[in-house]
């Protein structure tokens, strides 16, 4: 029998009712870990696109929805293990009087399970988000500029890895690691990676950059160092409707007698295509170039203080020197210096330096979830910065990760949606507030002070080493 309807507490009747309607008007949490509140804005409506969980997704205890939001939870805490992921799902099953397993095996088989099509997904929509909410863009600059460089991150010592991702060379069987290069696209006016490729150690950057051409829209500025300063990218890209800024390849001779002055430190140079075609372009494509390109090239003398380069030779497709004066490139090549800060953010700050996934399948979705917790993480920058008129690169990128690991247990907590609006606008405040201190002129060599522990180095496997029983003791005078 219905209890409202009870003949012995019909005095209660209204009352409990009313009780009934506001409980079930309150958001309860969606999944043990509910970062979901605070990034799913982020990405568009109904995303991630997932896929059904399966015909027994009833009695599954790690769908993909929850799974997807444990991973990003778990790679915005640094090295952070599948056993404290399941110890907090655990904690929240019990408040729901739900059991969980102890064993970390069914969370792991379902992060296998999700498909990695989704994490992509999520990276293009976050990154696209992420340049919305920066309204400000690159300074002095209408047209969107993206910036590519490469890095690498070591992988675990198993042989499916060392199969696709072989040792650097001069390691010796079992006593190193594989290494893994990654060349990230990323846009300069958010920070956030929009695409990136990966591949050996050994593999050349032009060859992972052509995999990223798609995601260069006509009207794009494209970015780099030395290595894409190459006649293929200059000559290739420009047919695309997209310019380049990179620096002066240094194996090019550039003989100011045989360009065109534009400027006091600012020439058209004319290339021809190498006779010799690089091996990462096939017959095809190179055939397609045009046989002379014109370049401009740049001189700058770098006099700011803490910077090991003291001059630096542009070359860049933007010829027009009263549309895009000499010193307005030099500017906008400084800040390049961005991606290498956007680097230390994911590798350093985030522990992406080394991956800990033991199939090369699984080192490309845990790749995929830093990029995406990355990209999250520039999206609250990119709103804070908006909200409160700072300017983004001010903000710390490590005060803002701190501060929404915070903010997403107290929000958890909070079932009034007015409060949890409010919060929600403290978090941005706390986030705009936490500024990067100006230093110019500062010096930050790159020296440790800690000295490591005296420990052997392993020069053989770990199987068939011996330690040597007086290695790394002082003998005691009798």
């Amino acid at each position: 029998m219905n209890r409202f309807t009870t003949p012995c507490f019909p005095q209660f009747r209204c009352k409990l009712a009313a009780l009934g309607r506001r409980k079930a008007g309150r958001p309860q949490p969606s999944a043990p870990i509910d970062i979901e509140a605070q990034f799913k804005r982020f990405l568009p409506a109904g995303a991630p696109e997932l896929p059904n969980d399966g015909k027994y997704r009833r009695n599954r205890k790690f769908p993909f929805a929850m799974v997807f939001w444990c991973f990003i939870w778990q790679v915005l805490k640094p090295r952070t293990s599948c056993r404290e992921v399941v110890r907090q799902v655990q904690a929240f099953g019990e408040t729901e009087s739900l059991r969980y397993d102890e064993s970390t095996s069914a969370y792991c088989q379902a992060r296998l399970r999700l498909p990695e099509s989704c994490l992509r997904k999520a990276l293009a929509d976050s990154a696209a988000a992420a340049d919305r909410l920066s309204i400000r863009g690159v300074p002095g600059w209408s047209r969107p500029v993206k910036v590519v460089d490469g890095t690498g991150v070591s992988l675990p010592d198993t042989g499916a890895n060392r199969a696709q991702y072989p040792y650097p060379s001069g390691q010796r069987p079992g006593c190193g690691f594989p290494n893994l290069k990654i060349l990230g696209l990323y846009s300069l006016s958010s920070g956030a990676i929009l695409q990136f490729a990966e591949a050996a150690k050994l593999t050349h950057d032009v060859r992972l950059f052509k995999n990223l051409w798609p995601e260069l829209k006509p009207n794009d500025i494209a970015m780099g160092d030395r290595a894409f300063g190459a006649f293929f990218v200059m000559a290739g890209l420009p047919m695309r409707s997209v310019d380049v800024v990179a620096r002066l390849h240094q194996r090019r001779l550039f003989d100011r007698r045989k360009a065109r002055r534009i400027g006091p430190s600012d020439w058209i140079a004319t290339w021809q295509r190498p006779a010799q075609r690089p091996t990462y372009i096939d017959e095809q494509e190179w055939n397609a170039l045009p046989a002379q390109i014109e370049v401009r090239i740049i001189y700058v003398r770098v006099r700011q203080n803490g910077f090991r380069t003291r001059e630096l030779w542009i070359s860049t497709t933007l010829l027009d020197p009263i549309a895009h004066p000499a010193a307005q490139i030099a500017q906008l090549y400084f800040r390049r210096w961005d991606m290498e800060l956007c680097f230390r953010d994911l590798k350093t700050t985030m522990g992406m330096e080394e991956l800990r996934c033991r199939t090369p399948a699984m080192v490309r979705k845990e790749l995929l979830a830093f990029l995406v917790a990355h990209n999250f993480i520039r999206g609250l920058i990119a709103e804070a910065a908006a909200t409160h008129q700072v300017p983004r690169d001010r903000i710390s990128f490590k005060g803002t990760v701190d501060a929404a690991r915070g903010f997403h247990a107290a929000m958890r907590r909070v079932l009034s949606k007015h409060k949890n609006r409010q919060l929600r606008q403290r978090l941005l405040e706390i986030i705009a507030r936490d500024r990067i201190p100006l230093r110019p002129g500062r010096c930050e060599p790159r020296a440790v002070k800690r000295r490591p522990k005296p420990y052997s180095r392993l020069t053989k496997p770990r199987h068939s080493y011996r330690e040597t029983p007086h290695r790394g003791k002082r003998k005691i005078a009798a």
